[in-house]
């Protein structure tokens, strides 16, 4: 079997190009079978008063795209731009991996794929953060 494979908790809920769908009371597993759905767990969404660091704004406007509500073509500049200027500030070698997956992602426009890749920043961005923070306290 291929394709996007969802396990959902009871009364999950999730979004499907548009459409938000609802589990029942029990466990299930959805097999998304069509490619390019766009697909979206709201347990995951990102509200837009958390839009408050850099890569949470890249993420939001991958996000926005999944959810209908940013059409790609007019996201993927600003996608790009984002990404680049994620890339200046993070250099190591594992965040420069996501970030060329990410990118990678939006130019074949597998915005799911972009917006997994970015998530996967955000634990090292708050880190970064809390070290600006602990760093501008002293």
């Amino acid at each position: 079997m291929t394709g996007l494979i969802l396990k959902l908790g009871p009364h999950e809920r999730v979004l499907i190009n548009g459409a938000v769908i609802e589990n029942g009371d029990r466990r299930s597993r959805l097999a998304i079978m069509t490619p390019n759905a766009n697909i979206l767990r709201l347990r995951d969404a990102i509200h837009p008063e958390q839009v408050n660091t850099p890569v949470r704004r890249v993420c939001y406007i991958a996000q926005l795209v999944l959810s209908g509500d940013a059409d790609p073509a007019e996201a993927r500049l600003q996608l790009l731009r984002g990404i680049e200027q994620l890339s200046q500030v993070l250099t190591d070698p594992d965040s420069r991996a996501k970030l060329a997956a990410a990118t990678t992602a939006v130019i074949e426009d597998q915005h799911y794929q972009a917006l997994r890749a970015l998530r996967m920043l955000l634990p090292r961005e708050e880190r970064l953060l809390a070290a600006a923070r602990g760093t501008a306290a002293c």
